[in-house]
This record gives structure tokens, sequence and C-alpha cells, in this order.
């Protein structure tokens, strides 16, 4: 749940990043029970993992990839593979987030279903039976090994929910973060010395920005692409804990997303518009439109992912910094959007075999996890025992890695609104907050129709 000028923005055509991911919380337990895993059980699991030619066959194989457009990363890492394993190639093709959301049942369907995708909300595609049980592989490759909050989002029960637990359906490619990227040389000129450490004094930085004559927020809005959910869910996250919010998005009995600490934060996000603390054009502008945007200096902040640290170390290095959404308090914790890059094998993939060494290569393979920190901006996820790339200090990669630990400290990962159903993002959230940026709406209606909705998605499975 958005997944970068020039080079990137052309790659990207009008991506949307999703994004929304579910981090890493590396409590202290789940690391020693991984260490000791790994220290008792890892020569036996290794060993019975299956080698390239036991996967992927000893003749020339192409698998078919179906991936989101404006992520370099998948790029490399596939080019990689090819690299190390000469045998197999790849033919890839690309789309936005919500093509591949619109597309994800016939393509997973059709006669020529990819070998690996990525993948939109993945509960209606589990109920029709549509994505290979990873299970089988978990054993093999010995997956136990990583986290399981790395992989909690990405199980759910055969029938598609509740998600949270049961098989696995996908695997995280790499594990993202979201919060506040800012221009350093806009800051300097409104005096911002430091991030904000309270909404208060993000509110008050706003308001100088735009006394200023400079754009506070550039935000993209536009056609099928939602983008004042990042903003909302993260004014989510300052009134209110983030548990009710996966509760939610992983479709457990009762959730309900129309709560009064929700309400204060759509309200807050209403008055942001009010102020005009946004472009003027936001329901205009696409995703690589905003980019443009902010790497041009046309705005003080963006809410964005750390998919673009990568892009921004490269092209505006030293001009860029980055901060957790802050709290009612200064000693409030911190929790952001923080979900896996998921990708999966269709049910009737014929190559799932070697896909799923591809997954396991990603996670563990040394060059294959600095691709994903110095490229992609993202922790690698995998197992814990496994060193994190270096990276240059100061850099913006360095600080999305940080901020991600406070996260996986703090317990404040969530997944991504977007991601409750396979229809509430394009279907639900995206015209009503569209509608709430044109003044056609209010907070208390936003959040009463999207329930609905979600109500009526999930009992039919949507």
């Amino acid at each position: 749940m958005f997944e970068r000028v020039e080079s990137l923005t052309a790659r990207r055509s009008a991506s949307l990043p999703r994004r929304g991911r579910t981090l890493l919380g590396l409590a202290v337990v789940a690391i020693i029970a991984g260490v000791v895993a790994v220290t008792c059980a890892a020569a036996t699991s290794r060993q019975a993992a299956p080698s390239f030619a036991t996967a992927c066959g000893s003749k020339p194989v192409t698998l078919e990839g179906y991936f989101e457009t404006g992520f370099p990363d998948i790029i490399d890492l596939t080019k990689e593979f090819t690299r190390q394993h000469p045998t197999a190639k790849w033919h890839i093709r690309q789309d936005q987030f919500a093509v591949i959301t619109q597309n994800a049942p016939l393509t997973l369907s059709g006669p020529n279903p990819p070998d690996l995708m990525r993948l939109p909300q993945v509960s209606g595609l589990i109920h029709d039976g549509l994505l290979k049980n990873l299970n089988g592989y978990y054993k093999q490759y010995g997956w136990n090994r990583f986290p399981a909050s790395q992989l909690a989002s990405l199980r759910a029960a055969p029938a598609g929910k509740p998600r949270g637990g049961g098989p696995l359906w996908a695997m995280g490619v790499n594990y993202s973060l979201t919060g506040v990227f800012y221009n350093k040389g806009l800051a300097a000129k409104i005096g911002m010395k430091s991030p904000p450490k309270t909404l208060a004094e993000l509110d008050a930085l706003l308001a100088k920005a735009k006394a200023a004559g400079i754009t506070p927020i550039v935000q993209f809005n536009g056609g099928a692409t939602g983008g004042l959910l990042f903003p909302l869910q993260q004014l989510m996250t300052v009134y209110g804990p983030p548990n009710p919010i996966n509760e939610w998005i992983f479709n457990k009995p009762g959730a309900n997303i129309d709560t009064a600490s929700n309400l204060k934060a759509a309200d807050h996000l209403q008055g942001w518009i009010k102020a005009g603390y946004f472009n003027t054009d936001a329901n205009a502008t696409d995703y690589a439109t905003m980019m443009s945007k902010f790497m041009h200096g046309d705005g003080l902040l963006i809410f964005d992912g750390d998919w673009e640290s990568g892009n921004f170390d490269k092209n505006m290095a030293g001009k860029v910094g980055f901060f957790l959404m802050p709290g009612l308090t200064a000693k409030a914790k911190h929790a952001a959007m923080s979900a896996p890059l998921s990708y999966g094998i269709a049910a009737k993939a014929p190559h799932a075999d070697c896909a799923a060494f591809f997954l396991n290569w990603v996670a563990t393979n040394p060059k294959a996890r600095q691709i994903n920190v110095a490229v992609g901006g993202s922790n690698p996820g995998g197992p814990p025992n496994l060193p994190i790339p270096t990276t240059r200090p100061n850099s913006v990669t360095a600080q999305t890695l940080a901020a991600g630990k406070v996260v996986a400290s703090q317990n404040g990962a969530m997944d991504f609104i977007a991601n409750a159903t396979g229809a509430i993002y394009a279907q639900s959230w995206t015209p009503a907050v569209q509608k709430l940026f044109g003044g056609q709406t209010t907070p208390d209606d936003v959040l009463k129709t999207v329930q609905s909705d979600y109500e009526k998605q999930v009992k039919s499975g949507a």
C-alpha cells in the first residue's frame, strides 16, 4: 500500500505504493527464540532446503512475473538472480497497483498465471483458491527462523479470513515503513531546526509554511489513488492505538473503523484541508506527479514510505529528512504503516518451486539484501541473525531504518487500511477522501460509509 523524477518517475508512471506493510517486531523473546532455533536446528533445516537445481531444474527456465510499476528494487533483484543463476530468466509485466488490484482474479485464474505476482489484499484471492499455499515451502526453507510478526499479515484461514493466522499465502520481498519526508532547505526557511515532537508542533510548522508562501504538504489523491489515506491513518494512531486498526484490517469479528478516536483523526485531516495545507490540485495529482513536485522543491512535506529513501539519497542527497508521525505528547509511542511488500505464487503457476526458491533467496542472499536496502530503501527482513546491510550515516535510508527499529520496539506496526478487503481501497476509501478534500462530505460520513461498505465486502468476500 506506494510504491520515484526523472528516470524513476518514468519507470513508475503513476504507480501507487501500497503499502501499507506489517514490520518486523523483533521482540527480545522472539530474537532469543529465533537464535536458539537457528543454533539448534539450522544445520538440519538448511541441509533440507532445496538447491537451485532441485527447485528450478537444470534446463533453462523463464519465470513469469507480474509486478508493480515504479519499484526498481524487484527488477534489480530479478536481474541479480539471473546473474547468479544464468539458466533462470524473467519475463516481467508491470502495472500500476490499482490496475493489479482490478486484474488480480482474472490474471491468477487465466491460462498463463504468473509464477510470481505483486499482491493486493489477499483474502478474496485465497477464498477463490487462486494463491498457492506456501506452508510446504515454509517447512522446506526453514522460514520458522523468520520473526513471526514478519509473516502474520500474510497468513489467513483457507476461507480467506480472518487474517493474521493460519496458512502462509505470500512473502514480503522487503518490509517498509511510512512516515513524513521533509525538504531541509524549505524547513530552514521557516525555522524548522529539528522534526516536530508533538502534533501541535507539526500543526505550527504547517501554519508557518503556509504563511511563508510554501505549500505545507504535497500529496497525491487523484484518479484511483486515495493518497490522503497516508496522513489519515497516521492521524488515527495519534488519537488512538494501532491494534484496533490492525484488527479491522485483518477482518476480526466486530472490528469497526468508525470510532471516536478515528473521527478525531478525520476531523484533524479536514482541518488541514480547510486551512489550505495541501496542494490545491491534490485530487488531480497522481503519485508520480507528487514525487516530481516534492523533488523540485514545491512542498515542505510528503506523507510517504521508505521505498523512496534510496531515490532521495541518490537524487536529493543531504536535502531530505524523515520523521515518524509525532503524537499528542513528546513521550507518546510511535506507530506507522509498516508491512511487507507482498508477493505470491499463483495456485497453477508452472514454476512455483523456482518462484519459492527466489523468495527465499531474496531474504537470505547477501547481495539481494544489499539491493533491498540500497535500491529499495527498506529493511530486507528474513532471519534476525542476518545483518542489515550497512548504509551511509545520516542518509535518508539510515534515518528510515532507524525509525523502523523505534516502531518495532514500541509495537507500533500497522498494515494499511486500504488492505482491509480487495475492494475497500478503490471503491470506498478513495472516493471518500476525494470527496472530503473537495468539501463534498464530512469526516463522520467518511467513516460511516467506509464501515458500511466494509461489512458488506467482508460478508461477500469482495
